[in-house]
């Protein structure tokens, strides 16, 4: 009985090692698609308020052609860069997601630009991977956990977790503070499509209230390289700047439990203290490591651990 016992027990122990053995070989494979010279078609609609008088906003409906790199790569950690082609002379740095195997922590996004690091159980992050969004200037956006789950039919990651106010909105309203995202990422040899369902949350009196609730459907179609030559040459010759900045931003985050913004520090943006930094590098009148060194300073001035400051 005890020597059949054991044998049931390492049988478990092997299913238990190949089923994560498993699961960051499948992330990484899906993951890889993810990457590479896509047409991109974004769209988003509101579709459903409890308040019978809410005013809907119109649909939104934009096209654009997107290069997203890998440009870090470890054993349990991927780094995916997004550049927005505008034209063959105007690369816009779009967003980056960073895929981490097994993370033992993540920040929660609490609105009014405040995020806490809380720390991910064994049994939550155990063969999943941590999908963590940043902005075009690497300040944090949102974090979600899940497994790559792979059928015949298909092949899919998701989760639900809260974030920010998108970039479309954040300049054009303030009727709610948190966009409760419900993520569906599903890959194919096509491409890959971001599905979401969405709720816009207003904090009134500490209480959570559904404004209301939005589809997003963007569909990333893969195209030839060539369209997207002028993305790669472009990160070839700057990606090293902002490889330095999304360092330094980690050192940041690392020493400090919670995360504050600012919006702004002596009336200035962040991407505006990034873009002089920038110049200044590519002009040659100051080093990589003086950008560095200049890009924390900036970064420390606007993470605030005053809650009535990060708003100014």
């Amino acid at each position: 009985m005890m020597i059949m016992k054991k044998k049931v027990l390492a049988v478990v122990l092997l299913l238990i090692s190949f089923s994560g053995f498993s699961q960051l070989k499948v992330g990484k494979d899906n993951i890889a698609k993810l990457c590479g010279c896509f047409e991109i078609d974004f769209k988003y609609v509101e579709t459903f308020s409890p308040d019978t008088a809410y005013p809907f906003h119109k649909r939104e409906h934009s096209r654009g052609t997107e290069l997203v790199l890998p440009v870090a790569n470890s054993n349990n950690k991927i780094v995916l860069q997004h550049l927005l082609i505008v034209n063959d002379s105007f690369i816009v740095k779009h967003w980056r997601e960073d895929w981490e195997y097994q993370a033992t922590d993540w920040l929660v996004y609490q609105g009014n630009k405040q995020w806490i690091k809380q720390p991910i159980s064994a049994s939550d992050s155990k063969a999943k991977w941590t999908q963590t969004v940043w902005e075009v200037d690497d300040a944090p956006r949102y974090q979600g956990t899940s497994a790559w789950i792979n059928t015949k039919e298909k092949t899919y990651w998701e989760n639900t977790t809260n974030a920010p106010l998108p970039r479309r909105e954040y300049t054009t309203r303030n009727d709610y503070q948190i966009l409760k995202r419900g993520n569906h990422i599903a890959v194919s040899d096509k491409g890959w499509i971001h599905e979401q369902d969405n709720d816009k949350i207003a904090m009134v009196n500490g209480k959570e209230k559904i404004i209301a609730q939005e589809k997003g459907m963007n569909a990333y179609t893969k195209t030839t390289d060539n369209n997207c030559l002028a993305a790669k040459i472009w990160w070839e010759k700057n990606g090293a700047f902002w490889n330095n900045i999304r360092i330094r931003w980690e050192e940041v985050i690392k020493a400090k439990p919670t995360i504050i913004l600012k919006s702004k520090f002596e009336n200035k943006r962040l991407d505006e203290y990034f873009t002089n930094i920038f110049n200044q590098w590519t002009s040659k009148s100051i080093s990589l490591e003086e950008a560095g060194i200049k890009a924390k300073t900036i970064i420390e001035k606007f993470v605030s651990t005053n809650e009535n400051t990060a708003l100014k």
